[in-house]
């Protein structure tokens, strides 16, 4: 027989049906499997949690069916409470899946602390942007008798005197004890 002569068989065109069928059912069945075992169509709402503890996030979190992954921080928020959820990914309002991972970054407990520069001999024009570059505040600006203008002779903060290399949270507010150009006990 042929190849041509058997492509036109029954024995052939009855295994072609055959095989068909087969592909249709394995497919029918893949599809349904698939449906039930992704839960398709079956959704959960994440919460806003913004604002709220840790403690309390969780809570809402087992309720909605979802996962908690905390995200460290280190960027404080004055706006929100220590340790409360400042962000969140996925944010609030979307529909996820059942036991879906929702990130939380977490407000720190302050700002992060920042080493003092060296500002001792140096005028106020070059303080104050490095003092600001840094994160910290100028504070209250005093003047003693001392013949350089200006320059920066102490630095102080919560009337404690500091140096260079102590560590102060950002935004802290440094005070600094300047020269006024006049010498030492002249009037």
């Amino acid at each position: 027989m042929s190849l041509i002569g058997f492509l036109k068989s029954k024995v052939f065109l009855k295994q072609l049906v055959l095989a068909l069928v087969a592909i249709v059912v394995i497919v029918f069945i893949m599809l349904k499997w698939l449906n039930i075992s992704t839960n398709h169509g079956e959704f959960e709402t994440v919460p806003d949690l913004k604002g709220k503890s840790i403690e309390v996030a969780k809570i809402e979190l087992n309720e909605n069916n979802l996962a908690m992954e905390i995200l460290d921080s280190s960027n404080f928020n004055p706006d929100y409470p220590k340790f409360s959820v400042i962000e969140q990914d996925p944010v609030a309002g979307k529909q996820v899946k059942e036991n879906r991972k929702i990130y939380l970054t977490l407000n720190p407990s302050g700002y992060r602390k920042v080493m003092v520069p060296e500002l001792e001999e140096r005028t106020l024009r070059q303080a104050k942007p490095t003092l600001e570059a840094l994160g910290f505040e100028v504070g209250n600006l005093k003047y003693v008798d001392n013949i350089a203008i200006d320059v920066v002779l102490k630095m102080t903060h919560n009337g404690e005197e500091i140096k260079a290399g102590d560590m102060l949270p950002k935004t802290s507010k440094i005070d600094l004890v300047l020269g006024n150009g006049k010498r030492p006990g002249s009037n």
